[in-house]
């Protein structure tokens, strides 16, 4: 068996982050009715059915910002080089994932709105996504 130094987790949590970035991609090309089955909400598949910018320029950011939390998954787990400020950035984007996956169903309904599928499911993504970057922090903790 060869021996490797990449960390599998936070390789996996690379290519999960890069899926959700294609994804959001996919979204922008899909139009409305994708905005509209993603959770996105009314207003934006409303703005997006109208030809406004602002849908697609905020879902663009989104993948732009879960590209780079690939890289930087990738860099901590040594399959590309290192990138300023690798530590304490893949501790935020694994806070960013955990919380995400914990508060946002919480915060939904103290805002009065309701549980809905994409709620119970996206959350449940994003704290997967989030324990994959932890279990995977943690193993290469001291090397970063």
């Amino acid at each position: 068996m060869v021996e490797t130094n990449t960390n599998l987790p936070l390789a996996a949590g690379a290519l999960l982050s890069a899926i959700a970035a294609l994804l959001h991609l996919g979204i922008i090309a899909g139009g409305p009715a994708w905005y509209r089955f993603f959770g996105a909400g009314e207003r934006f598949a409303a703005a997006a059915a109208r030809g406004e910018w602002y849908p697609a320029l905020v879902t663009l950011g989104i993948a732009a910002v879960l590209f780079a939390w690939a890289a930087y998954a990738l860099a901590g787990a040594g399959v590309i080089g290192a990138l300023p400020f690798l530590k304490a950035a893949l501790v935020a984007i694994t806070a960013v994932y955990l919380v995400r996956g914990i508060a946002y169903g919480p915060l939904v309904l103290a805002q009065g709105g309701r549980i809905t599928p994409f709620v119970v499911w996206s959350s449940a993504i994003c704290f997967a996504y989030g324990v994959v970057h932890l279990v995977g922090l943690v193993q290469r903790w001291k090397v970063l």
